[in-house]
């Protein structure tokens, strides 16, 4: 695909409207900054609503095209979600881009986890992911965007199991994530529907993912970062726009993207 195709074609999202979870840090920030720069209104939400603010005070700097609007969600609770999908609605009209990007991990392994670490990766993981791409399609339909877009932030971990036993409860979420992209692909079909559904699946990213894996062990992440030459989130953002660039009738259904450096 030519640069100047790809141009062209992100033109059509101009004024759209995107959904970016977990929007405040890492690859959310890049996403939904570039969003913005391509002329689209982002609804960013994450707990920490204000830093996401600050983003929005200099895209407008930056002289921006689109616009970045912070809204505070705890994915761990469906009120907070169903209460931002109703503020979009009411302010924007609805969602024509989801990118499911919130997730998150704590060293819980199988034998000795702890029970509501494994419920809070649950609830934001697999529950918020179930409800946001719900309460998306429902919105997109009533608008009648049939050219919608779903992109699941996904993780290599959803394909195979680590060796790490501290991820293995993390991993059997992404495995659900992987199921549910396809689940939603056929159901979307079964009715119908053009909107599509893609997942991206990294390997590292550095972002700050490890560090609150490992809130008591800094120099774990800090070491794994260093091991290789890692991925950044602006790496998966340019992923992003590639899906949505694509004409309607192709769709992506998984991207894996690992550094080039990674063993496994």
């Amino acid at each position: 695909m030519s640069s100047s195709h790809g141009e062209l074609t992100m033109k059509r999202w101009a004024g759209r409207v995107a959904l970016v979870t977990g929007a405040s840090s890492g690859i959310g920030k890049a996403v939904a900054h570039d969003l913005v720069k391509q002329g689209m209104k982002v609804i960013g939400c994450a707990r920490n609503a204000k830093a996401i603010e600050d983003d929005s005070i200099l895209l407008k700097e930056a002289s921006a095209t689109g616009l970045l609007h912070p809204i505070k969600c705890d994915l761990s609770q469906e009120k907070d979600i169903l209460a931002m999908f109703d503020v979009i609605w009411k302010k924007f009209g609805g969602v024509d881009v989801c990118i499911n990007n919130a997730g998150l991990s704590h060293a819980a392994s199988l034998l000795d986890g702890d029970t509501q670490k494994w419920k809070h990766m649950t609830d934001v993981n697999i529950i918020a992911v179930a409800i946001c791409t719900r309460e998306s399609i429902r919105q997109m339909a009533q608008k009648g965007a049939d050219d919608g877009q779903i992109i699941n932030i996904n993780s290599i971990s959803g394909y195979k199991v680590t060796a790490s036993r501290d991820s293995h409860f993390h991993t059997a979420t992404k495995f659900a994530m992987s199921a549910m992209t396809e689940g939603v692909r056929q159901e979307l079909r079964e009715i119908g529907s053009m909107i599509r559904i893609a997942s991206i699946s990294p390997g590292i990213v550095e972002t700050e993912f490890a560090s609150r894996m490992y809130p008591d062990n800094p120099a774990k992440p800090e070491a794994l970062y260093k091991s290789i030459q890692c991925i950044q989130p602006e790496n998966i953002s340019s992923t992003i726009r590639y899906i949505l660039e694509l004409p309607q009738h192709v769709q992506v259904h998984d991207i894996q993207i690992r550094p080039t450096e990674q063993k496994n």
